[in-house]
């Protein structure tokens, strides 16, 4: 594997990155990562978003309430703007009301979700009957939309390591009337010994979300490049877990709300590399931006360009990594 605290130590701390570091509160080895992703000024607009946020998003509920009713409950609350991308995803423009205690929020018609996190649901795209595997579901918003495209027919089984979080997953499953979940407290790299295999497997793995930074702005101080190691190999364990579970001529989409290409295109390029033959990326013909085939020096897979990444600052989402993978063998 890539050592990744060796790889960043080498980038260079520049004067610009120190510059970019002290106007926006990051660390500098952050600053200059984003200079190298992005360019100086599309790392000054990214910084710049962060400060602004990003406008509040819902995902309608279609298992408990259509779109058209759900919008005339709330007309009088709340505007909203249908999402390009998702048909009962809405952003909140304006709201008079705090949209998490709402009496339709409560009944479970609609949950809180960023646009860009309704994505890797869509693209994974259950059918109805299928066997479906989500490694790392707690809360449950995936999990939920999951039961929602294949309208609560098919099996899903939940995974999450952490039982603080799967109570919040076990709520949401209950508020929102899905039925057809399954939860385990489980690390998802044991899922082997389960001896289960599925049609489709969601890998929404643990990140540094680097994405979420609009969001969550603190954030970009409080990662270090250790952080990012074990992550980096905690989710190449998990994208290889899933592989090994996955039906022949099933589909896995691995996810994660971070920008960084170390916990995106180098994984999925190591496991290019190991399952060469066995395994092919499926081109994502969606909203957003390719894939990147070359970073810091590095030339990786020209396959990964049919990956999607999706920016804060250029998208006006949460910035987002997601690639599809088919199990050929």
């Amino acid at each position: 594997m890539i050592n990744i605290m060796e790889l960043l130590r080498s980038i260079s701390i520049d004067r610009e990155a120190i510059e970019l570091s002290i106007e926006y509160g990051i660390s500098p080895y952050m600053a200059k990562r984003y200079i190298e992703l992005f360019s100086y000024k599309g790392a000054i607009s990214f910084l710049n978003t962060i400060r602004l946020g990003l406008k509040k998003s819902i995902r309608c509920n279609t298992l408990k309430i259509s779109c058209n009713e759900l919008l005339r409950k709330i007309k009088d609350r709340m505007v909203v703007k249908q999402t390009p991308w998702v048909p009962y995803g809405f952003w909140i423009l304006k709201s008079k009301v705090n949209i998490g205690a709402t009496p339709e929020y409560l009944l479970g018609y609609y949950y809180i979700q960023g646009v860009a996190s309704m994505l890797p649901p869509l693209i994974l795209n259950p059918k109805p009957g299928e066997r479906v595997l989500d490694m790392c579901a707690a809360p449950g918003g995936k999990t939920t939309q999951l039961a929602q495209i294949m309208e609560n027919k098919g099996s899903i089984l939940a995974l999450d390591v952490d039982r603080t979080r799967m109570r919040a997953l076990r709520s949401n499953i209950s508020r929102l009337g899905v039925r057809n979940v399954v939860t385990l407290l489980l690390d998802a790299r044991k899922i082997v010994g389960v001896g289960e295999k599925f049609d489709k497997v969601l890998v929404d793995a643990p990140c540094t979300g680097e994405g979420l930074l609009p969001l969550i702005p603190e954030r970009g101080r409080s990662r270090s490049l250790y952080d990012m190691y074990v992550l980096m190999k905690l989710q190449y364990e998990l994208l290889k877990s899933a592989i090994l579970v996955t039906k022949k001529g099933g589909v896995i989409v691995y996810s994660t709300c971070s920008i960084a290409p170390e916990e995106n295109e180098f994984i999925v390029n190591l496991i290019l590399k190991e399952y060469s033959g066995k395994i092919e990326l499926v081109d994502i013909s969606f909203y957003g931006e390719k894939g990147l085939t070359e970073i810091y020096g590095l030339k990786l897979n020209s396959e990964l360009e049919r990956c999607l990444r999706l920016y804060p600052h250029i998208h006006r989402t949460e910035g987002f990594f997601i690639c599809k993978l088919r199990k050929k063998v």
